[in-house]
């Protein structure tokens, strides 16, 4: 994961990681100590996350192909000769 975060990107998630152990926790959390729990969460908890936004976004796609089966049946027009009474 490291390698897929552009630098601006995780000095970003830094901040917010020492940020929040300021506000949350009146901790103060050094850049390396940062960088590691970072690490640590992305490694162990980024999967999950991973896996659900797969999921949202089958979840969508999904959905959004039954609409456009729904669309695309409605635009169907009889054919064959009319039945005769």
């Amino acid at each position: 994961m490291r390698a897929s975060l552009t630098k601006e990107q995780r000095e970003y998630m830094i901040d917010r990681v020492q940020a929040y152990f300021e506000l949350e926790r009146d901790e103060q959390l050094g850049d390396l100590a940062a960088d590691q729990l970072l690490e640590f969460m992305v490694k162990e908890l980024g999967p999950f996350m991973y896996n659900k936004g797969i999921y949202d976004a089958r979840q969508m796609v999904e959905q959004k192909v039954l609409n456009l089966d729904e669309d695309l049946l409605s635009l169907e027009r009889p054919a064959g000769r009319p039945q005769r009474n």
